[in-house]
């Protein structure tokens, strides 16, 4: 089966400044793909090629086994779903009337605004004003347009970056739900936590270029230094390594039940992503 979407050799330059640098990726069917960098890595400028908004330099970037750019139909647009910093909606029209607006022009049914209403906690605020609604609240209302056609293939850039964390999780939940039903998720973010949460596979790009692409836990276990720490009932921690030459102390702080606690050294994402650039995904 073709990947969703395929990069090869793609750069992107704007006169004498690369801001995409000889990209690979290929993303299948069915994943939730992370795209993680800070500000200014290439991210935006990557969603906009691969979104028929803006024409790579070099290389070739394929969607739905298809080059882009193209002249695309308004079939080809029905099996996107792009969330952006651009919101797009009307503000002197509700949350309820901007997702008829969508409704009719994708032939949804209003069951279906009722459902992405209920995905984004927004189905007691439906009769509010766009034009009043604040940051956050826009934000879900986007992202709950975004999903009202259920597309194959789902671009979130920085999806919830002004929600509070129970939002947070009941959107997760939700983009979860969706995956699970068919839609491919491509997730540009530079939320470490929220990659470890949603993503199949994460992609590192610093500088336009890419770093690393593999999954969660196996870059987890690739940087890990094999070190455990090991919590004693008495409030002490001693970190070991995952070596026989431990083994015998471990051995003992457990036969002489002393241990409270066991957690293994491996790194965060960010943590990775400083190892491997030398700088702070922010």
């Amino acid at each position: 089966m073709a990947p969703i979407l395929h990069l090869h050799g793609v750069s992107k330059l704007y006169g004498n400044k690369v801001a995409v640098d000889d990209l690979h990726m290929d993303v299948p069917p069915g994943e939730i793909f992370g795209f993680l960098g800070p500000s200014g890595s290439g991210k935006t400028t990557t969603i906009k090629m691969i979104t028929n908004q803006l024409a790579a330099t070099d290389g070739e970037v394929r969607v739905f086994d298809q080059s882009l750019p193209v002249r695309a139909t308004s079939d080809f647009y029905r099996r996107f779903g792009v969330l952006t910093d651009n919101s797009g909606l009307y503000q002197r029209l509700t949350i309820e009337e901007n997702l008829a607006l969508y409704a009719k022009l994708y032939d949804v049914s209003k069951q279906r605004i009722d459902d992405v209403l209920k995905l984004v906690h927004l189905q007691d605020a439906r009769g509010q004003t766009v034009a009043k609604l604040s940051k956050g609240m826009i934000q879900r209302t986007v992202l709950a347009r975004t999903l009202l056609h259920e597309p194959e293939l789902l671009v979130l850039d920085e999806p919830t970056s002004a929600l509070d964390p129970g939002n947070v999780q009941h959107i997760h939940q939700g983009l979860r739900a969706l995956n699970e039903r068919g839609t491919t998720i491509f997730l540009s973010t530079h939320d470490m936590q929220e990659a470890e949460t949603l993503c199949d596979r994460v992609a590192f790009i610093h500088e336009g270029r890419l770093q690393q692409v593999d999954t969660p836990k196996n870059l987890r276990r690739r940087f890990s230094e094999g070190m455990i720490q090991v919590e004693l009932t008495n409030g002490d921690i001693h970190t070991l390594a995952n070596t026989p030459a431990y083994a015998k102390q471990l051995y003992e702080y457990m036969a002489e039940k002393q241990i409270a606690a066991i957690h293994s050294q491996e790194p965060t994402l960010g943590e990775i992503f400083v190892r491997l650039t030398g700088k702070e995904l922010v």
